[in-house]
């Protein structure tokens, strides 16, 4: 959502142009030696979500401590063995964490119906006062291996339209690897390309040490060439601002309860909030569709941040798809409409 409103900001205050900026060390932006000590990313290859479940490549973390550690994650007590009678107690669910989540439709941190499948892709068209102004695109890659542990694969992307782009050209992705078992981002990429500036960030969350990194190499026709690097601590079981639009399709969303969850961005710890404020049917490319209409807030330090107005349709059924944004601006609104589903496989 952030990514989509800085877009078309950016499109309606800066100058014409027709192609992005030119810059002879691109290469340089793209490698980040720091970041790539830190993490290992193993993708399989590219396959057809029709052939079968993908292989991935072994973990690294022995069986006994990735068990260990998911059950000291997700809220469930390992099991005791008493010496005398050699009995097994059953496992005794605890309250999903943290507590500010809701529970429901959740077995520890897991949901009990998993929303994402292998291969989908949503894609919107972004419009301003009608006219199209871009496309975006939603997409589950197959499972990666970060740092020897099971990872979705998901990523966003903008591309202006033909029109827009002969004022300002923009072609941005980014790539977010959130963990399976616990539901936390580990890392994210994002590439920027745009008439005005090239931007390569990084971002590694640690949940051992609750500690949040965060890269940019970016060169601008303004500024010219610019680094940034920021460290700070986060709290449990937060999300980013790219994994944060991805997280809230595991909640059930039910009409007047409020929904809540952590979010780390900017040095700034979050707290995301959004109330599920009616059902509604809607009008899309792909024909009528069922849908939830929920309303974002974002609070720093028990305190609400002005977000704009944005609504949000998520479609009535437990994929959640994003269907519909609605984001209020000084002038005008900008939309985000769904034209394109395709499933993928769990």
């Amino acid at each position: 959502m952030r990514l989509l409103t800085y877009l078309f900001f950016t499109i309606l205050v800066l100058s014409c142009s027709t192609s992005p900026l030119k810059y002879d060390r691109s290469e340089q932006l793209v490698k980040h030696d720091e970041f790539e000590k830190a993490v290992k990313i193993e993708k399989p290859p590219d396959t057809d979500p029709s052939m079968g479940p993908q292989i991935l490549p072994p973990v690294e973390t022995s069986a006994k401590k990735t068990e260990e550690k998911r059950k000291e994650k997700t809220g469930v007590k390992p099991l005791k063995k008493h010496k005398k009678t050699a009995k097994v107690e059953a496992e005794v669910p605890l309250r999903r964490q943290p507590e500010l989540e809701d529970d429901t439709g959740f077995q520890g941190r897991r949901p009990i119906v998993d929303p994402f499948g292998v291969g989908e892709e949503l894609v919107y068209d972004v419009h301003y006062f009608k006219v199209s102004a871009g496309e975006m695109k939603m997409k589950v890659g197959p499972m990666a291996i970060v740092n020897g542990r099971k990872a979705y694969n998901f990523s966003i992307s903008l591309q202006t339209s033909s029109i827009f782009s002969s004022f300002y050209s923009v072609d941005d992705k980014v790539e977010i690897f959130v963990d399976y078992e616990t539901l936390v981002p580990r890392v994210f990429q994002l590439h920027v390309k745009e008439t005005a500036q090239l931007r390569e960030a990084r971002m590694i969350f640690d949940e051992s040490t609750n500690r949040a990194t965060f890269w940019e190499k970016k060169v601008s026709s303004e500024k010219g060439e610019e680094e940034k690097k920021q460290t700070w601590d986060i709290l449990p079981y937060s999300q980013n601002v790219y994994s944060a639009v991805f997280y809230l399709r595991n909640f059930k969303w039910e009409v007047g309860k409020e929904y809540a969850y952590r979010v780390a961005d900017d040095e700034q710890n979050l707290i995301f909030k959004a109330k599920a404020l009616r059902k509604e049917r809607i009008k899309t490319e792909l024909g009528e569709m069922d849908a939830i209409v929920i309303k974002p807030e974002v609070m720093l330090k028990g305190v609400f941040k002005p977000v704009g107005d944005i609504y949000i349709w998520l479609s009535d059924d437990s994929k959640r798809y994003i269907l519909r944004i609605e984001s209020k601006i000084k002038i005008g609104t900008i939309i985000s409409e769904v034209v394109s589903i395709k499933p993928g496989h769990n």
